[in-house]
């Protein structure tokens, strides 16, 4: 069972869950690749979560070049959020690739925006979180995503079909 099927009836079983604390899935898929999502909130056709991590132990060996590889496709195949997404950073030095909305946003009280921090080191992780800021008061806040569970599914399947092969 693949790991878009095992989320579709994890989200089954949290329909009708909502709370401050998150509760995190983790999925184990092929290849070592681990799903974690931390829900707030699901029901029987959209959810709010904090944060999804993939890990993807190949891409600790794969090297700076995997990582851009893995950027750029995911940034031309994810185009259903709420923001198109890009490349921002490139540090190969920590082996870290940061992507974020192309244009955020923008709402009279502040923007939103997604972030996706890709990294080779430790054993290949990606975070995706989603950030708001507040016109006049610095810094951010990290904010829950919501999507319907079909987006859901969506995106991790191309997140795992968009992974870098590292021969």
């Amino acid at each position: 069972m693949d790991l878009t099927t095992r989320l579709a009836d994890e989200l089954k079983q949290l329909a009708g869950f909502h709370s401050a604390t998150p509760r995190t899935v983790a999925l184990g898929g092929p290849d070592g690749v681990d799903l974690a999502i931390d829900f707030t909130a699901v029901d029987r056709m959209s959810c709010a979560f904090r944060e999804l991590r993939l890990r993807v132990p190949a891409l600790a060996a794969g090297g700076f070049d995997a990582l851009k590889k893995w950027a750029e496709a995911l940034s031309q195949r994810v185009t259903y959020l709420l923001e198109n997404i890009g490349p921002l950073e490139f540090d190969p030095a920590s082996g870290q690739v940061l992507i974020r909305s192309k244009a955020a946003d923008a709402q009279p009280y502040g923007s939103s925006y997604y972030e996706v921090l890709l990294a080779s080191t430790g054993a290949g992780l990606f975070t995706l979180r989603r950030y708001r800021t507040q016109k006049g008061v610095g810094g951010r806040e990290q904010v829950e995503l919501q999507v319907t569970h079909e987006v859901l599914k969506k995106l991790v399947a191309d997140l795992i079909d968009t992974i870098p092969t590292t021969d």
